[in-house]
């Protein structure tokens, strides 16, 4: 097997089809379908699946398209590091965040990036912390900002800030300054899914203090869940950042939670035996930075910096 090779079998995948990868290659269709087959034969496995609509991988395939995409990544990195070693860094890099921590911090940081390094690409995929820490597994992005603390041996995980929960209704639904976690007992409440993170958090946080939720209303959206709020079908939680506008244009009303509050913390999430270029360490510092201007500034509503000096 060889790197042809195997950037023709991730092409395939990635096209989802020999007709669209062949066109994306420039190479005839029997040439790659016999490539394939003779990756199959020396593996002793199945790899693709072939179906009307297209192809999709079998469990082996999945296992070799997760390998050969870090092992041409690599390649690829490495020849341009050698290339430009005596030019400010280049290529691409992949960052995941989270929906409401690229709402923040995704432009910041694409601007700093410009002034500093403007060879580089940053390429920003947005979805929720359980998506993204698969992609990072995957080889798909290079860095990511995750709400959970990955502590698995194959990744560095770094606290980067804490932020605020607050609870928040509409005008029509008064809520205290301060409100005690119990509080929350028989509140209509309009929260995210149990397969969401803040979920997650909130339900751990609260069960301890035998509150039971009464959700009536549970969705995946934080701008979704702003409306169903402000439209008076109940009470939220979600980070004092994320509702900021909000609070200041007087359509949602906040009540920060007596302490010791309410908090989650964000991890800056890298491989640890991944090759790292210099673009990656230059994001990576940048993002840091970025990150710590944007608290010091108050521009970041009820997030705390955890890194110290020189972190990194």
């Amino acid at each position: 097997m060889d790197l042809r090779q195997l950037r023709y079998f991730v092409e395939i995948l990635e096209q989802g089809s020999f007709t669209k990868a062949a066109q994306a290659l420039n190479v005839a269709q029997p040439a790659l379908s016999l490539h394939i087959k003779n990756m199959e034969a020396e593996l002793g496995a199945l790899l693709l699946l072939r179906e009307r609509t297209g192809v999709s991988p079998t469990e082996a395939g999945n296992l070799l398209a997760r390998r050969a995409r870090l092992i041409l990544g690599d390649l690829d990195q490495t020849i341009d590091e050698v290339r430009n070693l005596d030019r400010d860094p280049s290529g691409e890099v992949r960052i995941g965040l989270p929906g409401t921590i690229s709402g923040i911090l995704a432009l910041p940081l694409i601007q700093a990036l410009r002034q500093h390094s403007p060879r580089i690409k940053l390429t920003i995929a947005e979805a929720m912390s359980g998506f993204i820490a698969n992609w990072l597994d995957e080889g798909r992005i290079d860095l990511a900002v995750l709400y959970q603390d990955l502590d698995r041996s194959s990744f560095c995980s770094e606290p980067l800030l804490q932020e605020e929960l607050v609870a928040l209704a509409g005008p029509q639904w008064p809520l205290p300054a301060r409100l005690d976690l119990t509080e929350l007992r028989d509140v209509a409440l309009v929260l995210p899914s149990a397969a969401h993170g803040l979920r997650a958090l909130i339900d751990t946080a609260l069960q301890p203090l035998d509150v039971k939720l009464n959700v009536v209303v549970e969705i995946d959206s934080y701008t979704n869940i702003k409306s169903l709020v402000s439209a008076g079908y109940g009470v939220s939680i979600l980070p004092l950042h994320a509702v900021s506008q909000e609070v200041q244009a007087g359509t949602l009303a906040v009540s920060r939670f007596k302490s010791p509050g309410l908090m989650r913390s964000a991890h800056l999430v890298y491989p640890k035996q991944r090759l790292r270029t210099r673009a990656q360490q230059v994001v990576q510092d940048l993002l840091r930075e970025v990150v710590s201007d944007l608290i010091a500034a108050g521009q970041w509503d009820g997030a705390r910096w955890l890194q110290s000096e020189g972190s990194g």
